[in-house]
């Protein structure tokens, strides 16, 4: 029956906390089933997709990216958060917006587009959680959190440093945060690069933790560099799929062999919950080169725990079961 609290809960459920019973296999798509809307009154988190890839230096693909994540967050829908044991919508109020309208066809109007979309969401008081795209669509991402919050704190997942010099007109997924450090939209004095395994002749004032460091020092260590440095300021986090090794996610544009895992990425994400967020995205994933899902899946996963991070904040409790 039409009122029966179940299925399509992306445009049947009024309320935007708690969920419905979903076929994992069926139904309508949104990213975690939360609902379509855009709307913000209430929200805590407006989720939106940036299908933007003209960015590339390789392969391209990102564009399909979001489509790819919501479509792998279905069975983490189903069941309480693991490892925090609980339901993250109890507590946190998190809306799908669906997707920026970006045309690529005018290339000078894509940095303006994604920086009014994610001003948006900030005037209304909400975070943005973003799924990309190429990871150019955090430059002006950052102009929009720099113009609300101040220059913010970077921590950056990725197996590339994203610095390298241009003349800072290009739109480039490969030297966008030189750019943004150029403009001033970076706390360059708290912010740190995890994951990197790529050359560069300067850290440009970042801290960073190489992909060797993380694999030869563990997750515990790295959570605490990651909080030491950061510290208590606001801070924007952005997921390069990349960061984790091919075999891992295969499904990028760029991959760089010796990355991390997706269990060593989702342990440190998971230890993080004492920063304090302005937002996230996750970016690069390009379902034409993935293998069963696994590099959709692992960027659902980390956007998932995010938000879990964040309704921890907001009051809810980790119910531990099992040794963790």
């Amino acid at each position: 029956m039409s009122d029966e609290k179940n299925g399509d809960q992306a445009f049947r459920k009024g309320s935007l906390l708690g969920r419905w019973p979903e076929l994992t296999y069926g139904g309508a798509l949104s990213f975690l089933r939360r609902n379509y809307t855009d709307d913000l009154s209430g929200v805590d988190v407006a989720v939106s997709g940036i299908p933007y890839d003209g960015a590339v230096t390789y392969r391209s693909g990102a564009r399909l990216g979001p489509r790819a994540i919501r479509a792998a967050s279905v069975q983490l829908a189903e069941l309480p958060s693991f490892p925090f044991g609980f339901d993250p919508f109890e507590t946190l109020a998190v809306a799908d917006m669906g997707d920026c309208f970006v045309d690529p066809h005018y290339p000078e109007t894509i940095i303006t587009t994604i920086e009014d979309h994610i001003t948006k969401i900030l005037d209304a008081g909400v975070s943005p959680l973003s799924l990309g795209g190429d990871h150019f669509i955090t430059y002006p991402i950052l102009r929009a959190m720099a113009k609300h919050h101040g220059p913010v704190a970077l921590l950056h997942f990725d197996a590339h440093s994203d610095t390298w010099d241009d003349d800072g007109k290009r739109l480039d997924h490969g030297s966008m945060f030189l750019r943004a450090k150029n403009e001033g939209l970076l706390n360059l004095d708290q912010s740190i690069q995890v994951g990197i395994r790529t050359a560069n002749s300067s850290d440009h004032g970042f801290d960073i933790l190489t992909a060797p460091w993380v694999h030869r020092n563990g997750t515990t260590a790295t959570i605490d560099a990651i909080l030491e440095r950061v510290g208590n300021a606001k801070v924007y986090m952005t997921f390069d799929i990349d960061c984790l090794d091919p075999a891992f996610a295969p499904g990028t544009g760029t991959p760089v062999a010796g990355g991390l895992s997706s269990a060593q990425a989702l342990e440190i994400v998971r230890g993080l919950s004492a920063l304090n967020f302005t937002g996230m995205d996750i970016v690069e994933v390009a379902p034409a080169y993935d293998t069963s899902e696994i590099t959709a899946i692992a960027a659902a996963t980390l956007a998932h725990d995010y938000l879990c991070l964040l309704a921890e904040k907001k009051g809810a409790k980790r119910i531990s079961v099992g040794r963790l």
